[in-house]
């Protein structure tokens, strides 16, 4: 009898132990799953040759083909991560959805000029409906999954209205190749589309001040990351933008002798999108041990945009 209650006793502590573990063991498991499926997840895809791979369809623009790339390529093949639930590793990114939002930004900012302007012959042509519902599209949240409860239980996401843009920017450079649509190369309308980009650029280097700021009021700055990506976000889509407008006016550009000065801005724009720090800093402006990565990326920035001032300065002539 007293072996029975000692294999008892030793059985219940086993069972004690194993009660006592169990927690431990999902926790661990709650961190692997979050740990690896982080890693897996992220990605800030900065290729600067990315335009070079995408296909523009005869008589169709460049710089449309490569705006439907991006979306394609962040949504379908990165995956967009901005509106991810909770349940999913994804959702305690901050960087990469940061970067996504910057290039839908910058995407929608451009879609507005093309429902605008380069899609109609002057202003008193009708707006062209797939220009008008991409950029309709791309104003959409990026925070938004197929469930919120706080409005209406069921709504579309963020990544459907985004492909539906996608849809309608492939459709209207289809028909533009088919001569169905406009893109009226006027120096005219890439001056209005290159002013659109250096005001929204010269926000971007606003809120940067404002996040330098703030920043230096404590040593250590945990929103800084986001502007910073945003910011390269934004300044990445534009740089691919900017080559394919180049494409799409390069008889404007060699009537104007714009070259050197276009190809100028191109470089400065690329090297400001391809800032990556393993760790973003926003330290005093004058300190010695501690960077501002968004006063570096700020410098860049405004050379950029003083670059794209002189292209349309030159367009003015």
């Amino acid at each position: 009898m007293a072996q029975a209650q000692e294999t008892g006793t030793r059985s219940g502590r086993r069972l004690g132990r194993r009660i006592l573990a169990a927690p431990l063991i999902v926790l661990f498991l709650i961190l692997l799953y979050y740990g690896i499926g982080m890693i897996l997840v992220h990605e800030i895809d900065d290729d600067p040759d990315f335009a070079q791979r995408v296909e523009v369809p005869a008589g169709g623009s460049a710089a449309v083909a490569l705006a439907a790339a991006l979306i394609d390529r962040e949504v379908n093949r990165n995956r967009w991560v901005g509106n991810d639930p909770i349940f999913l590793p994804g959702a305690l990114l901050d960087n990469m959805p940061a970067y996504q939002s910057g290039i839908i930004y910058a995407l929608s900012r451009f879609a507005i000029e093309l429902t605008d302007e380069l899609a109609r012959v002057r202003g008193s042509s009708q707006i062209d409906p797939d220009a008008d519902a991409a950029a309709g599209r791309l104003k959409y949240p990026g925070d938004v999954w197929i469930f919120e409860w706080s409005s209406t239980p069921v709504q579309p996401s963020s990544e459907s209205q985004y492909r539906k843009a996608m849809e309608a920017l492939r459709r209207y450079n289809e028909r533009l190749g088919a001569g169905e649509a406009v893109f009226d190369r006027r120096a005219d309308n890439l001056l209005a589309t290159l002013d659109r980009i250096a005001s929204d650029l010269g926000s971007a280097s606003a809120l940067l001040a404002e996040r330098i700021a703030l920043g230096s009021r404590s040593w250590i700055d945990f929103e800084a990351d986001d502007v910073f990506y945003a910011t390269k976000g934004r300044l990445y889509a534009y740089y691919l933008l900017l080559q394919g407008l180049g494409r799409d006016f390069a008889e404007v550009i060699k009537e104007r002798n714009l070259g050197k000065v276009w190809d100028q801005m191109l470089a400065t724009l690329r090297d400001a999108s391809m800032l990556m720090p393993w760790v973003v800093t926003n330290g005093d402006m004058d300190g010695q041990f501690l960077p501002n990565h968004l006063a570096a990326q700020g410098f860049l920035l405004l050379r950029g945009r003083t670059q794209l001032r002189e292209v349309t300065n030159i367009l003015l002539k």
